[in-house]
């Protein structure tokens, strides 16, 4: 009886085993649908680029600075006014200014008389030498005393026209029509020679300044057309090189580059910064593997891309990404140029998900 219960067990535990097993087992098989997804293999760029980095900057603009120190009496603008050429700008104090030009005045009235009076000997005497009434020696005094005063009053002229120039530094005007991007002084303020007050600038025209490496300058071409990338609002805009550096003396090797843009609607700013392409003449050292970049995936610091294994499932491959072509990026290391990689599926993918090749 007692070996008949042992064995009755051991069956019944089996059974349960069997039973829990089986659970297990379709807790495991996978039968949803594989997501439909279409495939590509990567491209080799039509055309090759250097890319570098820029800043846009308005075409015409301006720091205005004063050769005087004084203190502002006024700023007649701010931030974002729009002003006409030869509008005032800034006044500072020139009470110094004024009584050095009533000096100088003073000095051309003094000048002026002595002049005058220098002027009627010198006259007189050259009649009185014409009728020998007069020596040689008293006409050379006569003339010297002339010609002394002649050299006093122009000295004196050319203080006044100085002290006029300084004027023109104690009122700053508009060199240009446009507006006003910086305000650097308040009322009441110590302006200081070569310290900038104010900075204006036209809109409408923008150029691009770049810094192009030592390695790659040779390649860039004057006159050619070049795509300019603004991140910040994803533009792309079109420019053409004006300007190509001869020198990195003062640029630690970097060669600077200008490039004026097409005139257009975006909203673009001074001050922003853009990714520069370059067109230049393709060569076989610069064969790149292209992928769209709306393909990549990304997480956190790291880009990858799905490709399909041999089972038909999704493989997310992670890659080193270098310049971009546009929308389409070029792809360092992670994926061979004989591979293809999912571009767009009908659902969410995942690393093992199962797929179907459309």
């Amino acid at each position: 009886m007692k070996k008949y219960i042992q064995i009755t067990t051991v069956f019944a535990l089996s059974l349960l085993l069997i039973n829990c097993g089986s659970k297990e087992n379709k807790a495991i098989v996978d039968n949803s649908s594989p997501i439909v997804v279409k495939v590509s293999g990567t491209t080799a760029a039509d055309n090759q680029f250097i890319t570098a980095s820029g800043k846009i900057e308005a075409s015409n603009s301006a720091d205005l600075s004063t050769r005087m120190m004084g203190y502002v009496n006024k700023v007649y603008v701010n931030v974002g006014d729009k002003v006409r050429k030869g509008q005032l700008l800034v006044s500072i104090n020139n009470a110094d200014l004024q009584a050095k030009r009533a000096q100088v005045n003073a000095g051309i009235t003094e000048a002026t008389a002595a002049y005058n009076n220098a002027k009627k000997d010198y006259e007189r005497f050259q009649s009185l030498v014409a009728e020998n009434s007069a020596s040689q020696k008293e006409m050379d005094d006569i003339t010297a005393n002339f010609e002394m005063a002649k050299a006093r009053l122009e000295s004196a002229n050319e203080m006044k026209n100085e002290i006029s120039a300084q004027f023109a530094y104690s009122n700053i005007t508009a060199p240009f029509s446009g507006i006003i991007t910086s305000k650097n002084i308040e009322a009441g303020d110590m302006a200081n020679p070569g310290v900038p007050l104010i900075s204006i600038e036209t809109p409408g025209k923008f150029e691009v300044k770049a810094m192009v490496p030592e390695t790659e300058i040779s390649r860039i071409i004057k006159g050619s057309e070049v795509s300019v990338l603004v991140k910040s609002i994803g533009t792309t805009l079109r420019g053409k090189v004006t300007e190509i550096s001869t020198s990195a003396k003062n640029t630690g090797g970097q060669y600077l580059v200008k490039i004026v843009l097409d005139k257009t609607n975006a909203n673009i700013l001074s001050g922003m910064f853009v990714t520069v392409q370059f067109p230049v003449e393709k060569q076989a050292k610069d064969e790149a593997l292209l992928i769209p970049i709306a393909a990549t995936v990304t997480r956190g610091q790291l880009t990858g891309v799905y490709t399909v294994s041999q089972t038909n499932t999704a493989v997310l491959r992670w890659l080193r990404l270098g310049r971009t072509y546009g929308d389409q990026v070029e792809v360092l290391s992670g994926l061979n140029s004989d591979e293809t990689y999912i571009i767009s599926a009908e659902g969410k993918l995942f690393n093992g998900a199962k797929v179907s090749i459309q």
